[in-house]
Formats: C-alpha cells, structure tokens, sequence
C-alpha cells in the first residue's frame, strides 16, 4: 500500500499526466462546440444532420464515451510509455530494486497507478465532454430532453467501468513497450506505429485485426447508439462486445505479464 500510495502521488505531480488529459479534453471541447455551432450551417447536407445527431442525448452519452475511448487509448498508450519509460531512464526502477523492493511487485504497483490516473482522466474527460456536448447542443438548438434519461444514466457506471478497462489494457501496451525497450521515446514511438498501423492493417487483414488490442477495445464498447471502429486504431471488429471484453483482459495481463517478466530478468546495474 505505502508504495501504491507514494506511486499514485508521484504520478499526480507529473507533467504527463495533466498534458495528456488536458489534450484530450481540449480535443473534445474544441470538437463538439465546433460541431454545434457550424451544425446548423451544414443542415442541409447530410453532415449537418449526423453533427445534430452526435449532440443528441441521450446517445450523446455513448458518443462521447466512444470518443474518450478511441482517441483515448492512444493518449493511453502514450502516457503508459511515458511513464514505464521514466523509471528506466530516471533510474527509478534501479532505486527502487537497490532498496529491496520485488522487481515483478514494483512493475505491477507502478502500471496499477497508471492505471488509476487513466480512470481519473477518463472521469474528468467524460464529464467536461458532457458538459461540452450539452453547450454545442444549445450552439446547434437541439433539445437536451434526453440528458435525464433514467435508463441511459442507470446503465453508465457500467460503461464508464468497461471504457476504462479498454483504455486500461491500450494503456499497458504502451507501458510494456517501454519497458522492453527500456525507453520513453521509443516506447512512444513504437506504440504509436502500433495503434495507427492496426487502422491501416484492418483494411486488408480484418479477420485478424479483429483480434488484436485496439480492436476488441473497440468492439468491447459497441451498443446499439455506437459503432465499432470509431478510434484511429480501431479498425473493423465483428467480435460481439462480450467476447471482445474477454479478449481485453486476455492482452491486458499478457502484457503485463510480459513487463513483469523482463523486469525481473533485466541488468539494471551501473
């Protein structure tokens, strides 16, 4: 607990932290007033009905879920290698062994507070992105009668609980990437080949992409208001949500089964 606690307060100082939440929060805000102020321009091509369509609640819900999800698990990926990154770069992970801590234990309790702050920016992105659809659809004039519904606003802890859960296995990722190369930068960057390069790679293989991780994330969300595929790296899945959850969990603690492997094994002397 004292090293879940003192990790949790490490990342909240972090810079990383608050710039990719921000990010995605800024992309979303800029979005969806964006939308609700041209929709009504645009009401004569099919595009402006489909913008109208994006702020209507209750559907708004899931759509802004969708967004924060596909989007996210790219700003997730990122902010996972940045994190596992630092503790090789920064000697942290070196410190923290020196002092006699589990390798396998600290590299679990390290991406377990990762995987708190993702809920946290999930959380926060989510109700600014609410906000933010409520203010484009008062830009756009459409009617906000659906943001109560009951049955919608029953069934979203549960949505919120698998988004972040998809963002957390897209998250690990990252985190894993980093650790093998033992490298923010690369670890970045090799996860950001990866999130894009599943999109493109859905074009030609989609009965194998359907299988990999950004595309059961995706497909692990899909209710009736939505549609898969909807991130960068998405790509088409045909898995049904129930399956593809159990896919998510399957590459999530593959991955870190994979982290915790090498950090147990890796030289980290000098």
């Amino acid at each position: 607990m004292r090293l879940f606690v003192s990790g949790l307060r490490k990342l909240v100082r972090r810079p990383a932290t608050w710039v990719t939440v921000g990010l995605l929060i800024g992309l979303l805000v800029l979005i969806l007033l964006a939308v609700g102020a041209t929709a009504n321009a645009r009401s004569i091509r099919t595009n402006g009905e489909a913008g109208k369509l994006l702020l209507t609640f209750p559907g708004a819900y899931d759509r802004v879920l969708q967004f924060i999800t596909g989007l996210g698990g790219l700003f997730a990926v990122i902010y996972g290698a940045a994190i596992a990154g630092s503790e090789w770069s920064w000697g942290t992970f070196k410190w923290a062994v020196a002092r006699g801590e589990s390798r396998v234990r600290y590299t679990l309790i390290t991406y377990a507070t990762v995987a708190v702050m993702i809920g946290f920016g999930l959380l926060l992105t989510f109700a600014v992105g609410v906000a933010a659809a409520v203010g484009g659809a008062h830009l756009a004039n459409v009617s906000t009668s659906g943001l109560g519904d009951s049955a919608t606003l029953t069934g979203l802890p549960e949505r919120l609980l698998k988004g972040w859960f998809a963002v957390v296995e897209e998250g690990a990722l990252g985190f894993t990437i980093a650790t093998l190369a033992r490298s923010q930068l690369a670890g970045i960057g090799v996860g950001i080949a990866f999130y894009f390069g599943e999109g493109f790679a859905s074009i030609f293989l989609p009965d194998i992409v359907k299988y990999l991780p950004f595309s059961v994330a995706n497909a692990s969300l899909a209710t009736s208001s939505t549609t898969t595929g909807g991130g960068f790296g998405g790509g088409a899945s045909g898995l049904p949500p129930d399956q593809a959850l159990v896919l998510v969990a399957v590459w999530l603690v593959g991955a870190l089964i994979v982290a915790a492997l090498f950090a147990d094994r890796a030289e980290v002397a000098g």
